[in-house]
């Protein structure tokens, strides 16, 4: 009966990041919010959701990353982006763990801590309900500077997402952003992921390209809208954590 909510879910997380601004020398993901890595907080919304098979993309600082992953009483895989040649070059280093673990896919940032275990959920039956491609997890936030904006059709469909650089006036007032968290059929993303090209001026692979070509391919392309505008938030400079210290202490949130 409803056999498609019980199809094969993983987790493909992205924490290679370096933490320059930071002023620290781990991997960005594990800066700590209230004492606890932001990388922790997305991994435990991932299994309260139901994720279990997860695989952590680590790149920079990577004994660190190892150090953390092995402290935890559950098992993640690993694979590692020895250069970080963007997002959609982060997925591809996953591709053997992709085709061991057919059905859907969630890629999440592992640097923004409230994205939780609810929206992971409900995009999750809302990408499976209207049989899409790809569905990118979306939130609308009072100031969308430096967001990508999620340009939708008449019809609801996401036609696109337009990043603030590309951005024209109509478009830049799009309150509603990308949370850099998708869900993609896993063989759909697996066919188009060769093929996105870092024919951009930072001369990187952005995963966001993959729904482009899926689009190109007459594919259905959706776009689920976080109830909370906390999902999107990260941090880049220790301003920005005390930021969601602050926000998880007003708001109670745990990891």
């Amino acid at each position: 009966m409803w056999g498609i909510l019980t199809m094969n879910k993983c987790a493909v997380i992205l924490a290679g990041g370096e933490g320059k601004r930071m002023k620290m020398n781990k991997p960005k993901p594990l800066a700590e919010v209230l004492s606890h890595p932001m990388l922790e907080w997305v991994l435990n919304s991932v299994r309260k959701a139901g994720v279990n098979d997860i695989c952590v993309i680590k790149g920079f600082g990577k004994e660190y990353m190892d150090e953390f992953l092995s402290s935890l009483d559950f098992v993640v895989e690993t694979a590692y982006q020895a250069e970080r040649l963007g997002t959609g070059h982060a997925v591809m280093q996953a591709k053997d763990f992709l085709k061991a673990n057919k059905g859907s896919v969630v890629i999440l940032n592992g640097d923004a801590p409230f994205m939780d275990s609810e929206t992971i959920k409900s995009s999750y039956e809302f990408h499976e309900k209207e049989n899409n491609a790809a569905t990118v997890i979306s939130a609308k936030v009072d100031d969308p500077t430096g967001y990508g904006r999620i340009v939708r059709d008449e019809n609801g469909n996401l036609s696109s997402i337009v990043e603030q650089k590309d951005a024209d006036e109509k478009t830049a007032a799009i309150n509603e952003v990308n949370s850099g968290g998708f869900w993609f059929d896993t063989e759909k993303l697996l066919s188009v992921l060769d093929e996105i090209k870092s024919d951009n001026n930072a001369k990187e692979y952005y995963l966001p390209d993959a729904l482009k070509l899926l689009l190109e391919k007459n594919e259905k392309i959706g776009a689920y809208t976080a109830k909370s505008p906390d999902t999107v938030l990260g941090a880049n400079d220790p301003a920005q954590l005390k930021e969601l210290e602050d926000i998880a202490v007003k708001k109670g949130y745990k990891p």
